[in-house]
């Protein structure tokens, strides 16, 4: 059975010991009930991680011992970028999950034309806030210990200037022309860009065209924004061997 995984962004804790995090410190100990001489693992983000045990519990202050490194990697040989179209709450959790699980390398949350939220001054931050937690989770549970990038832009225009070079950028578009074959993996980052509930405008497919993207077609059916991009970062791991079946 595999050990629990907690972040802890500083690494002097892990290397010397000391006490967790109070959000790591409450999991630990009012969720999975954990007590002194477990065992667990720590991760900074930073690459690695280190195996280490509880040595005291004293009400939500937990303390550990020195951590013993490992450095295992688990990130995916393809760099992806996710650009996707602000939705509904629960649907931009679900994706950044999920896409986390699948190896993504950076997140793009962006308002488009059809997003059913705008996300403004605090409430922006309150989001964004969340959605952290929901990364760093999902790399808790899924064994990576490098947190993928996260960022609110404040218009799909505000994209352009900061895409990756070289690469594939990838407009996932059902009335696009390109299907799975079609498509050469690059060395590069693959970028892919994916719509609200409502898809992408007309003009906002012309300003993708203009910056590089070339359409992408999962297949004859119209996928959700939810599944959209988890379907196509699953075909691109499989693609690039990052896991097979």
């Amino acid at each position: 059975m595999s050990l629990p995984r907690f972040y802890c962004p500083d690494r002097n804790l892990l290397v010397q010991g000391g006490e967790l995090p109070l959000e790591a410190a409450h999991h630990a100990v009012r969720v999975l009930r954990m007590g002194a001489g477990e065992e667990l693992v720590l991760f900074d983000g930073q690459g690695g991680e280190f195996r280490t045990r509880i040595l005291t519990v004293d009400g939500q202050r937990v303390a550990v011992a020195a951590g013993s490194f490992d450095p295992v990697e688990r990130e995916s040989p393809l760099r992806t970028v996710l650009i996707q179209g602000l939705c509904a709450t629960e649907k931009m959790d679900w994706i950044f999950q999920k896409a986390v699980e699948l190896g993504v390398t950076a997140l793009w949350a962006v308002p488009m034309e059809r997003s059913v939220i705008r996300l403004k001054g605090e409430r922006e931050t309150r989001r964004l806030e969340h959605w952290r937690k929901v990364v760093l989770s999902a790399c808790a549970q899924c064994g990576r210990n490098r947190v993928p990038e996260l960022r609110v832009l404040g218009a799909l225009q505000d994209c352009w200037d900061q895409l990756p070079e070289p690469g594939l950028r990838l407009l996932l578009n059902p009335e696009g022309r390109h299907g799975r074959a079609d498509l050469v993996l690059p060395d590069g980052t693959v970028v892919l860009l994916v719509g609200p509930e409502g898809g992408l405008s007309t003009a906002e497919i012309d300003q993708a065209h203009r910056a590089g993207f070339v359409d992408g077609r999962i297949g004859p059916r119209i996928l959700r924004t939810e599944t959209a991009a988890l379907a196509v970062l699953a075909t691109l791991q499989s693609r690039h061997e990052d896991w097979t079946l």
